[in-house]
């Protein structure tokens, strides 16, 4: 069975329709290309997902990806740089186009660094029964078959040396990889690394925590907290933010440890809502005297919503709640400011705040590149 591929859809799929009228979801496929073998990851009777294994037609932005495994953690690999920026814009006005919104093709934002820009990276571990040694490992797309790794162009090169090392450490103890669930690791600006094993049926161990300095003020978090994977792009999208900040209060919901409010904020009068007990503790510890923090959830706490604020919104990917976008349409704060990893559900929650709201800025940042994930920013201001 040949199939054509059309065009990538969000999640990064490139998709095409069989002569029987099925769809075919790929992996390792670009718009224009014609699949001609492919292995089947899952089947449905109307659609099926799978990894091309040869095309003809090889698209013109056909990149050959640097990681053997590029599959399991950044699929885009394949794709030319500046054709992933513009994959990415249309992807976003098509997502808001869905539902009814048209915009712009958006500005994509990037810091021209296309590799070795993650500060975070989990690793399976894989027993090789040739060797007889453990070794890195990802689990490849679709499965949960490990395949070991002996190189990664997505992660800091700190991280991956110190994976090894640990590695190498149990190795030399004769310890079983299937004692271990997985290898956590992070790195901070400096090079420094934290992070380590979490072990099978155990509590998950306390790291030491990073620090990092993001527009010039130090943050605290815990190496398993959330904490941003690229920040100097992360840093562009702060200074995006900070221009739109309009009034003397600013709300920040699902604020994490602080880094959005508390670095755009400035002298203003900043509230910020966190519900995880583990970030909230952190996201104290960076406000200082700066901030008033509130252990909440962001759906649950409407009496911190005025109509004089700028709220900053940065949810899972999920997207707000109807409860709260129905909040924001009764009260009105001047200025919404809503950042998502996910531009789909922020789409829907964007046509419903226009009933009483205008679109002034759509902005993407390219956060992870040679990956089909999309970190887009909406402005919007109260009619």
């Amino acid at each position: 069975m040949e199939v054509k591929v059309d065009k990538f859809i969000p999640g990064g799929f490139a998709l095409g329709t069989a002569k029987n009228g099925k769809k075919c979801f790929f992996w390792n496929a670009l718009p224009g290309e014609t699949v001609v073998n492919f292995e089947t990851t899952k089947e449905k009777s109307s659609y099926l997902e799978a990894v091309a294994l040869e095309v003809k037609d090889p698209s013109p932005f056909r990149n050959e990806p640097k990681n053997a495994c590029f599959l399991s953690t950044s699929p885009w690999q394949i794709l030319d740089f500046e054709y992933e920026l513009q994959q990415k814009a249309a992807l976003v006005v098509e997502m808001f186009r869905e539902h009814g919104i048209n915009i712009k093709t958006p500005e994509i934002v990037t810091d021209g660094k296309e590799y070795f820009y993650r500060n975070k990276m989990e690793y399976a571990l894989y027993y090789d029964y040739g060797d007889e040694k453990i070794h890195p490992a990802f689990h490849a797309r679709g499965s949960h078959k490990k395949l070991p790794i002996t190189s990664s162009s997505l992660e800091r090169p700190e991280i991956f040396k110190k994976a090894l090392g640990i590695i190498d450490d149990l190795n030399a103890r004769h310890e079983e990889a299937r004692k271990y669930q997985t290898l956590l690791l992070r790195c901070n600006q400096n090079g420094e690394v934290s992070g380590g094993l979490f072990e099978n049926h155990k509590p998950h161990p306390v790291f030491k925590n990073l620090e990092d300095k993001i527009l010039g003020k130090t943050y605290s978090y815990s190496p398993n907290g959330f904490f941003q994977i690229n920040l100097p792009v992360y840093e562009l999208a702060l200074l995006e933010i900070k221009k739109h900040i309009t009034t003397g209060e600013v709300l920040d919901l699902y604020a994490g440890v602080g880094t959005i409010g508390l670095s755009v904020a400035g002298d203003k009068h900043l509230t910020l809502v966190e519900v995880d007990k583990s970030a909230f503790a952190e996201l104290q510890r960076n406000c200082g005297n700066l901030a008033t923090p509130i252990l909440a959830k962001s759906e649950e706490v409407p009496e911190f919503i005025k109509s004089d604020q700028t709220v900053i919104v940065d949810p899972p990917r999920a997207g707000l709640s109807p409860s709260l976008v129905e909040h924001f349409t009764n009260v009105t704060p001047e200025t919404i400011i809503y950042l998502s990893c996910n531009p789909i559900t922020q789409a829907r929650d964007v046509a419903i705040l226009l009933e009483k709201y205008e679109i002034l800025k759509v902005k993407t940042f390219n956060f992870f590149p040679h990956t089909p994930h999309i970190e887009n920013l909406v402005v919007l201001k109260r009619k």
